[in-house]
């Protein structure tokens, strides 16, 4: 059976912790991206979340980063952060429209992230899904969708997510529930669970687990593991998906280690 690429990343590149531990010492931090995306094969950028950055910022990543990586951005806060989300569109298309096509095939996901306080209004979540754009000057946008309260956990949410196309985010963490449920046409995870006890965030055994897991996501399947909660029993397609894994969070030295030992595990299974 064909397979879906699978890409693992972490959150951001500019942290300094990871300087003399992931990046070398002496490295200039101008080159730490360009270190970075020959590490993992996905980031996962956290500042479009806080605010805009410039068409060049966009154009010069790209440039930076190597064939075949790509970049995650997630979302304006003023897109997720409000009581109607159905008043977002405003936002949404200044989110968009800021420059971010300069990545080309380097763009990856646009993660719309809700707080964990946010409950499922069905009418306003339909109408904010709506919102979401397919595409902007001919490049396409994949949607993906964290929500972090129990409300979610419904079999009408993850029938309204498929129906709009989008993939909701599974994450791995002690901090909230999740969902598991694929509904896109890719998968999102966030592995938020890594202690810094562990060299790689997460123990070899846990690292075997999420590849055997990110496998069968890329298979097209819904894994089979108690761990993985699921909100319906609906009958899913069986096509090939595109997969991310992002180690973030948690103990956030680690993800880099954590990243790089899951990609070493998928090279090794090709």
């Amino acid at each position: 059976m064909n397979h879906g690429m699978i890409r693992t990343g972490i959150g951001g590149w500019t942290y300094e912790p990871w300087r003399g531990v992931f990046f070398p010492d002496g490295l200039s931090q101008k080159r730490e991206l360009e270190y970075a995306s020959r590490a993992v094969t996905a980031i996962e950028v956290n500042g479009t979340y806080y605010g805009s950055q410039k068409p060049a910022t966009f154009a010069s990543w790209a440039k930076t980063a190597p064939d075949g990586f790509v970049f995650a951005l997630k979302a304006s806060r003023f897109c997720t952060n409000r009581k109607v989300l159905a008043d977002s569109g405003d936002s949404i298309a200044k989110f968009v429209d800021q420059g971010i096509v300069e990545l080309g095939d380097k763009l990856g996901p646009i993660l719309w992230q809700f707080m964990a306080t946010k409950k499922f209004e069905p009418d306003d979540f339909a109408a904010f899904l709506k919102l979401l754009p397919a595409s902007h000057e001919g490049v396409a946008l994949r949607h993906a969708i964290q929500v972090r309260h129990d409300s979610f956990h419904v079999p009408e949410f993850v029938a309204m997510a498929r129906a709009a196309g989008v993939a909701l985010v599974f994450a791995d963490s002690a901090e909230y529930p999740a969902i598991a449920d694929v509904t896109g046409d890719f998968v999102y995870a966030r592995l938020e669970k890594a202690v810094e006890s562990v060299p790689t965030g997460y123990t070899p055994a846990e690292l075997d687990r999420w590849l055997d897991i990110a496998k069968n996501w890329a298979g097209g399947g819904q894994p089979v593991d108690a761990a993985l909660p699921y909100a319906s029993s609906e009958p899913l397609a069986k096509t090939p998906r595109d997969t991310f894994v992002f180690f973030i969070n948690g103990a956030k030295v680690r993800a880099p280690a954590g990243a790089m030992a899951l990609l070493d595990r998928i090279n090794a299974a090709a």
